[in-house]
Formats: C-alpha cells, sequence, structure tokens
C-alpha cells in the first residue's frame, strides 16, 4: 500500500514532466535554466529539460519497484514465509528516497517555471481556422445554407490549406479561402474566430480546483510555503 501510494506521486511527476518536455519542444514553456547553465556540450543553443528528464527518470524507478511488493506478496507461503523481509528492505526506503527526490526537483521547476505567451498565441493562431471550421458550418448552417454541401466545401478548404501549410511552410489561408466563398458569406468569422470560444469550462475548472483541492493544502502546510530547495538530486 505505502509504495503504491508513491508509484502515485510518480506517476503524476512523470506525466507533468513529460507533457513540460513536450512544451519546452514547442517553446511555449520551459524549467528554469541558469545563466551559466550549459544545455549541451555539442550544441550551444539547445536547453535541455534536464530537471524534467530527471525527474521521469526518478519516476520510471519508483514504478518498477511498485511491481515487487505485489509479486512478493503472490509467494507468501500459507499464513508467511520470510522471504518478504530482504525485498521490503529494499523497495520501501529506495521508494521514498526517489519520491524525496522528485518531490525536491518539483518544487524547483514550479518556482523558476517560464511561459511565453507569445508563442502560445502564434500556435493557436495557426491552428484555430481548423478548431473554428464546425462553429463556421454551424453558422452557415444557420445562415440557411445545406449542411452536407457545406461540410464537403469546409472540407476540401481545410485539406488545401493544410497542404500548403505542411508542403510549402505557408501561413494557414483557411478563413481567407472560406471568406471569399460565397455559401459562406453570412457568416460572422470575426466572433467565429475569437479563442475565448474554445476553452470551453478550463477556466471554471481551474478556479474549482485551486479552490477545492489546492487551497486547503496551502493552508494545512503553510509553514513551508515560500522554502527554497537546493537540488541535490
Amino acid at each position: 500500500l505505502v509504495v503504491n501510494v508513491l508509484a502515485s506521486v510518480a506517476q503524476s511527476a512523470h506525466k507533468v514532466c513529460n507533457d513540460l518536455r513536450l512544451l519546452a519542444n514547442l517553446k511555449e514553456m520551459e524549467e528554469p535554466f541558469e545563466k551559466h547553465q550549459v544545455g549541451s556540450s555539442a550544441m550551444p543553443y539547445k536547453r535541455n529539460p534536464m530537471r524534467c528528464e530527471r525527474v521521469t527518470g526518478l519516476a520510471r524507478l519508483v514504478l518498477s519497484l511498485a511491481t515487487s511488493p505485489g509479486m512478493t506478496a503472490s509467494e507468501q507461503w500459507f499464513e508467511r514465509t520470510l522471504d518478504d523481509s530482504s525485498n521490503r528492505r529494499v523497495v520501501i526506503p529506495e521508494a521514498f528516497l526517489a519520491v524525496d527526490g522528485i518531490l525536491q526537483i518539483l518544487l524547483n521547476v514550479f518556482d523558476g517555471l517560464v511561459v511565453y505567451p507569445k508563442v502560445i498565441e502564434s500556435h493557436v493562431a495557426a491552428e484555430l481556422p481548423f478548431m473554428a471550421s464546425e462553429n463556421i458550418l454551424m453558422a452557415a448552417v444557420k445562415a440557411g445554407g445545406n449542411r452536407q454541401e457545406l461540410h464537403e466545401k469546409i472540407r476540401l478548404h481545410a485539406q488545401a490549406a493544410a497542404a500548403e501549410v505542411k508542403r510549402f511552410g505557408r501561413p494557414n489561408d483557411l478563413i481567407a479561402r472560406l471568406q471569399t466563398d460565397i455559401d459562406f458569406a453570412k457568416v460572422d468569422f470575426a466572433e467565429i474566430l475569437d479563442p475565448a470560444a474554445y476553452v470551453g469550462r478550463a477556466p471554471q475548472q481551474v478556479d474549482e480546483f485551486l479552490k477545492t483541492i489546492v487551497a486547503p493544502i496551502r493552508k494545512r502546510y503553510q509553514k513551508e510555503l515560500g522554502r527554497k530547495v537546493e537540488l541535490k538530486v
């Protein structure tokens, strides 16, 4: 049970850090990067997410350790044998030490996390025409168009726009294509292309999570808030 709880922490940490590594590749977010830190001895420009990489490595160790208690329990004879003792003395301390290291690294990462809103905006702008295609279709149908015919037109325009992006690196011109198509003349593109219309309940979910989950934890461990972590892992 104890190791399973630690494995759950490791799973969450692994997921978070994998996402951060992917976002760093997209240049949307980065873990802290020190002034004199070297990302690669061969490629000076690199800013490898070494903290997140370290977390995922430790997390996989904990997840592998979590398989051992189950196998040990399945091997017990009748009331109990003592072949679990040596295993427990290794698995439990190692799991605690690894998770302690994971949490220390995460504190350091979150304390200096860097977000690049302009890059995020550019990525959203590039994909927004595709994201908005369903809303454009519904607006055109509401204005009196035939759904199947409009769907086919958007599909063809979208495929052509995507081909220009992928083959030639050109900007996504799907909206320009639709705006020049008479079947979409009554569509209010400005209203439909508001990015805020595509976030769903994300703002409310974040507020709810902060209020019901994060706030009680911060209150419980208020004395620990603001504590700086020196990386030794």
